[in-house]
């Protein structure tokens, strides 16, 4: 079988003073039509991603609700990653050459994974292109299959997307974050559903002030100083370096700045070390700039302390499927400066919790303004939080995924 990731039971009921109580009653009502179901949900990784986050949060919740659910891992060797990082790279539009030896790598992993799927499900939702093959391989059943895109398919580089587009026609549904994502070519029930945090997760629940403080210290960050974070996988398109170069603009205004950037690497993605070295001797020269990872002993309990203590939570991507770590850092009441790419303006309102901003200049600008106006900064945060509680977080989902299956 493919790998089992152990999950538990999450009550719902701890999510309900947060919710309004129309939804609570939504999500009631679709998981007792859906009672008894079997649902597999089918990724790459079991940690350091945002979908790896988006289904240690799902699953529980599932269960509680009374949904047989369940979520497993595809089997994969460095080669194997090493081509579906660069197809992620291609659907985001990056030029790519598909070769006959990738795709029959590709193939070949897919269809070994697919002989590991055994047991009978009533739905199985497939993660991104790693796994994209596995309903062709696995074949026809009573099964409903959905296969769900975080990735930025705006602008596809057009091999990548011709080869796999047969394959994801034979979903009975995909789920794309935003319109703009839906290649025009699908023809297939499509379902917009942006992903959302966990407010009770170790990652977003409520720290005490004092304790994000030890923490932040305890990681050789003056808590007393200002601080701007930049948390995201080590990749090209979140624009580490535009981040540094930025904060090199900032720090000449504001001499006691720290800048912070901490990825989480992941089992699918051996590009993130390369890029991390390549980061590490961008930055050997100044002072003031820490970087570090989950190898290192950062886990969620520092991003969390990390991002409530920053003066400002930066996310420079260049392109975007989501980038949960904008609702993140709005929930903690902290204001961010982001690229203005994909599902990130449905986050963040420009100028009410932050700012979006396409060039280096204007990021150290922005950053600049939330550093001179505390205040101001603080008022952003507090709007942010709101925005956030209202429509990015976990139970919303839910809500939108059930439905999605119940109309299936």
């Amino acid at each position: 079988m493919l790998q089992p990731v152990d999950v538990g039971v999450q009550p719902f009921e701890r999510y309900i003073p947060l919710l309004d109580p129309e939804l609570v009653g939504e999500i009631r009502d679709l998981a007792g039509r859906l009672r008894g179901a079997k649902l597999l949900h089918i990724n790459a990784t079991p940690y350091g991603g945002g979908v790896s986050e988006l289904l240690r949060s799902i699953v529980p919740i599932l269960r509680d609700l009374g949904i047989d659910a369940h979520w497993q891992v595809i089997f994969g060797d460095e080669k194997f990653f090493r081509i579906t990082k660069s197809f992620h790279n291609a659907l985001q539009g990056m030029d790519y050459f598909l070769d006959r030896e990738s795709k029959e790598e590709y193939r070949s992993q897919n269809t070994r994974n697919a002989r590991l799927l055994k047991e009978s499900y009533d739905y199985i939702v497939v993660h991104d292109p790693q796994p994209a093959l596995l309903r062709h391989y696995h074949g026809r059943d009573h099964t409903k299959w959905v296969w769900r895109c975080h990735i930025d398919t705006s602008r596809p580089n057009p091999a990548v997307w011709e080869y796999l587009c047969p394959y994801i026609r034979e979903y009975d549904a995909a789920i794309f974050t935003c319109e703009e994502f839906v290649p025009p070519d699908l023809n297939l029930k499509v379902a917009i559903i942006p992903p959302a945090i966990d407010p009770l997760s170790p990652k977003n629940m409520d720290l005490p002030t004092e304790l994000c403080r030890e923490v932040v210290d305890w990681m050789g960050i003056d808590p007393n100083r200002p601080i701007v974070s930049q948390i995201s996988r080590f990749d090209p398109w979140k624009d580490p370096q535009g981040v540094v170069d930025a904060f090199l603009l900032v720090k000449g205004e504001v001499p006691d700045a720290q800048l912070v950037l901490i990825g989480s690497m992941a089992l699918d993605d051996p590009e993130a070390w390369h890029i991390y070295h390549e980061i590490m001797g961008y930055t050997e020269q100044f002072d003031d700039i820490y970087i570090s990872t989950n190898f290192q002993g950062v886990g969620n309990i520092e991003v969390n302390s990390l991002q409530r203590l920053s003066s400002v939570v930066v996310q420079k991507s260049l392109k975007e499927g989501f980038g949960l770590v904008v609702s993140e850092a709005l929930w903690k009441g902290t204001p961010v400066v982001a690229g203005k790419s994909g599902g990130i303006p449905l986050q963040l309102q420009d100028g009410v919790s932050g700012f979006l901003t396409e060039t280096v200049e204007e990021c150290a600008d922005r950053i600049l303004y939330l550093l001179r106006h505390p205040e101001e900064a603080r008022l952003m945060g507090q709007r942010g939080r709101k925005w956030v509680r209202q429509r990015f977080l976990i139970p919303r989902l839910i809500a939108d995924e059930l439905r999605l299956l119940a109309s299936l």
